[in-house]
């Protein structure tokens, strides 16, 4: 079956879901996005992600036209209507249909798009082996200019990082501001690992404040590591005893080397392995179930609640 895509209130086959090119999610990029992963049927951390969504739209002045138990609804009942188990879900909600002027005011209603598919951004053997990465010399948007912590559908700054990676030949790249401290990848948070301490770049230094960076840094501290937002140059990270990347499609992924230099042993440390084991049995439970099928007896479902 053709993937069914939702858009404001119907669903249309993925050949012909299309919005009017008057969208200002299109001509200007004004609008945000949340990307939520599911696994064997369980929507992970999919309250954690609304939550975020709608702090982005108040910062950005856009109105939901959907409430969020109502939205929380629709993303189960797109899951449901695509039948998939294990995907990737791409929430969208756009400015909306407006005239080719930049004011949003000529924009009455929002559009609100929902996509069920498949995903994978790096290659298995990434995650059993590790990647080299590189920092890249375009640097990240300043955090005082566009709050890295909305999560906008302008993503040209870490395209631009991702083309520039690709030039040098990896796989990923790694952004720094404008003071030249570590910020992120171009599409994950990123972390060093020292002498049994997580540190991973705060927000004002312009990383986004991930939900899987925030699961990963649970799951660590009930391990028994400490865990820290602190500003991060690139000599931190190459004398790291390990580094991991960490984002809702990319999960958790070891590097292994950046800018030519090894981490550590130049191979996926013991901390990641660790983590990975648990943050994959996280995904199974922690979430929203979708499938009726899957509640225990005795369960009551009703669409987005039990």
């Amino acid at each position: 079956m053709e993937t069914q895509v939702y858009i404001d209130g119907s669903y249309y086959p993925k050949s012909q879901a299309k919005i009017s090119v008057y969208d200002h999610g299109l001509l200007y990029g004004d609008g945000i996005f949340e990307g939520i992963r599911i696994y064997d049927g369980n929507i992970f951390k999919l309250d954690e992600h609304l939550e975020r969504l709608y702090e982005s739209s108040r910062t950005i002045m856009l109105g939901i036209p959907l409430s969020l138990d109502e939205l929380r609804d629709a993303c189960i009942d797109a899951v449901r209507t695509n039948g998939l188990r294990d995907g990737y879900i791409r929430l969208m909600v756009t400015r909306g249909l407006g005239d080719l002027g930049l004011d949003p005011r000529k924009c009455p209603k929002a559009t609100v798009i929902i996509i069920v598919d498949r995903i994978s951004l790096f290659p298995k053997e990434f995650y059993e082996k590790g990647l080299e990465v590189a920092t890249v010399p375009t640097t990240r948007n300043m955090a005082d200019a566009l709050n890295p912590k909305v999560k906008s559908l302008n993503y040209l700054n870490n395209v631009l990082a991702k083309i520039e990676a690709n030039s040098m030949g990896v796989p990923e790249g790694i952004m720094l501001n404008s003071l030249g401290f570590v910020t992120e990848g171009t599409g994950d948070n990123i972390f060093s690992v020292k002498n049994s301490t997580l540190r991973t770049p705060p927000t004002f230094d312009g990383a986004l404040e991930g939900i899987t960076r925030n699961t990963v840094m649970e799951i660590a501290s009930k391990l028994g590591y400490t865990c820290e937002k602190k500003t991060l140059t690139r000599h931190d990270l190459y004398n790291s005893d390990e580094c991991f990347l960490t984002g809702t499609a990319a999960e958790i992924i070891p590097v292994i080397g950046i800018d030519g230099r090894a981490i550590g042993k130049g191979e996926p440390g013991p901390v990641f392995k660790q983590l990975l084991e648990r943050f994959r049995k996280l995904t199974r439970t922690d979430g929203v179930r979708a499938f009726p099928s899957d509640l225990a007896e005795g369960e009551l479902f009703v669409i987005g609640f039990k």
